[in-house]
């Protein structure tokens, strides 16, 4: 059957996060850490939107750059939390942010096309401008003093005239890595000279420890610069499930996006906008309770991996992972199968985020205490005979 297919798929390696998880799903009382998503569910502000715009007949396409009311709604947010003017033609609705992801790449990259990506990544984000045909080269993030840091300037020598885009997902899935904006503006200008889009993928921006966002490109931006975010209603707002993101691009984008969401969905359904949009108007306060349950999730587990033996705890400064180091370990996938069967707690193999997360593991804390408590005594007695 391969010789039928595109190139595009026979060269995609499935994901080993979902391998690890379609696997041990069945295990009796394992305790799943492995997929980015919190264990709350969402707030009933966005149900009740969601059943209002069900009874009154919200049933129907959608314009392809989505709901106005929505669009409006994404523009005030801007200017509410981060005192920026961002108008409705610079933005378009999409379902999820990988939706918006995969939109972003077909707008922008050729065959051929050289795109630099930040690993250890979600492998999601290079694939999809691989599917469309860029050749993605990659700057590894390092660790030093137990932090995860980038060398700046290796990433802006390996960007040049050549290079269509550089991916940036900060704070980064899945070490919690967050680009300073000191960094960010000296990338900025490198890019400026190089006529290099930067993609900044944004969802985890809310998720951030030194403040209500972390650094953002919008925020230094001009209206002249090739930038482009990608964000979520995923994350801070607790709505994986949901499905609905969108993009920030110049405006002159905004008919090319338009066309791409026709001929990819026709658009999210007008339903899911509505609750998109209220949540926006009325749902800042169930950001505010996620970021304080995580800042409690992250005390408690910075707490225990430190005290865990064989694991080097690495210290994340956004998102809601830790993506730690086992000492002696080679095959993360391999331990990760292990952990299920036998401590019952299951995590995704740093190898899942690229060859530069190899030797990890990723653990997503977003859970309360109770649950934490007993995936470390199971991991810390895992380590402690094994």
């Amino acid at each position: 059957m391969e010789e039928h297919l595109s190139e595009r798929t026979t060269g995609l390696a499935p994901s080993l996060i979902r391998e690890i998880s379609e696997q041990a799903y069945s295990i009796d009382g394992i305790i799943p850490l492995w997929f980015g998503e919190g264990c709350w569910p969402t707030s009933e502000i966005a149900i009740n939107a969601v059943s209002k715009a069900l009874k009154s007949g919200d049933h129907f396409y959608q314009p392809n750059s989505g709901k106005i009311e929505l669009r409006e709604e994404i523009s005030q947010y801007y200017s509410k939390v981060y005192n920026l003017e961002i108008p409705v033609s610079n933005l378009t609705v999409t379902a999820s942010g990988m939706n918006g992801l995969a939109i972003v790449a077909q707008a922008l990259v050729s065959s051929g096309d050289q795109v630099v990506s930040i690993q250890p990544s979600w492998p999601n984000i290079a694939e999809t401008f691989r599917i469309c045909g860029a050749n993605v080269s990659v700057i590894s993030l390092e660790v030093e003093n137990k932090k995860w840091t980038l060398d700046l300037e290796r990433l802006l020598s390996a960007i040049t005239h050549e290079t269509k885009a550089v991916l940036i997902n900060s704070p980064n899935n899945p070490t919690g890595w967050t680009m300073s904006a000191e960094d960010q503006l000296r990338l900025l200008n490198h890019c400026r000279q190089t006529s290099t889009w930067i993609v900044a993928d944004d969802v985890y921006s809310r998720l951030y420890y030194q403040g209500e966002y972390a650094p953002n490109f919008l925020k230094i931006a001009e209206k002249s610069d090739l930038l482009i975010s990608v964000n979520s209603f995923s994350k801070a707002w607790s709505m994986t499930g949901w499905r609905l993101g969108w993009i920030t691009a110049p405006k002159e984008m905004e008919a090319v996006l338009a066309m791409l969401t026709e001929f990819n969905i026709a658009g999210p359904a007008g339903f899911i906008q509505a609750a998109g949009s209220e949540m926006l108007k009325s749902g800042e306060g169930e950001v505010a309770i996620l970021r304080n349950r995580l800042s409690d999730a992250y005390a408690l587990t910075a707490k225990r991996l430190t005290n865990i033996p064989r694991l080097n705890f690495i210290e994340p400064e956004g998102a809601f992972y830790c993506l730690f180091r086992v000492e002696g370990i080679k095959d993360s996938l391999s331990l990760a199968k292990d952990l299920c069967q036998k401590a019952k707690v299951g995590l995704a193999p740093g190898i899942a985020f690229g060859p530069e997360g190899e030797g990890c593991l990723r653990l997503c804390y977003a859970q309360p205490p109770e649950v934490l408590n007993t995936a470390f005594d199971r991991l810390e007695a895992y380590f402690s005979s094994n």
